[in-house]
């Protein structure tokens, strides 16, 4: 499936449970939420999206901790969920999708390479959820797309759908 089809998807799956949706983007710049607002019909289910490339709007938007980023970093398991659940909590959204990594093609080291992303998934009533990917160094773009493939992915999953489940008939 194509990432618009995976956005198609996942809004008609928010649709059909009756939540919102919304997206805190780090190392997307936004490419999430811009891959389900591109869909006709998607103000019914999209909330908002928090940009949040710096920490500092990661601490301001969201209430991602000091002490968080100082442990752990910007592209981490706790940074993510953190994402995640301040998302859930200063929006209308009932499933939140959250992305912090490192696209490239420099800010990478041994222990956070580049093409490592994030993932936090917030589902309103169950306990936030992350997970990491390595995408391939194959530049930035491809580590961007692949990161929105993958949180699209991600929330499809959260609400018990494939991928298959969530297209239109």
């Amino acid at each position: 499936m194509s990432n618009t089809d995976l956005a198609n998807a996942l809004l008609q799956a928010c649709q059909k449970r009756g939540i919102m949706l919304a997206t805190a983007e780090s190392c997307t710049g936004g490419m999430i939420i811009a891959a389900l607002t591109d869909i006709a019909g998607s103000s019914t289910v999209v909330d908002r999206g928090f940009i949040t490339y710096s920490n500092e709007a990661k601490m301001d938007m969201l209430g991602v901790l000091t002490v968080t980023l100082e442990a752990h970093g910007a592209v981490s398991r706790e940074t993510a969920i953190e994402m995640a659940k301040g998302a859930l909590t200063r929006s209308r959204a009932g499933l939140t999708l959250a992305v912090t990594g490192i696209a490239g093609p420099g800010g990478g080291s041994a222990e956070k390479p580049v093409g490592l992303v994030w993932f936090g998934v917030g589902l309103g009533g169950h306990t936030v959820t992350a997970e990491h990917r390595l995408f391939a160094d194959k530049g930035r773009d491809f580590i961007r797309r692949e990161t929105v493939r993958h949180a699209l992915e991600l929330g499809l999953r959260a609400l018990g759908q494939s991928q298959a489940e969530g297209a239109a008939p």
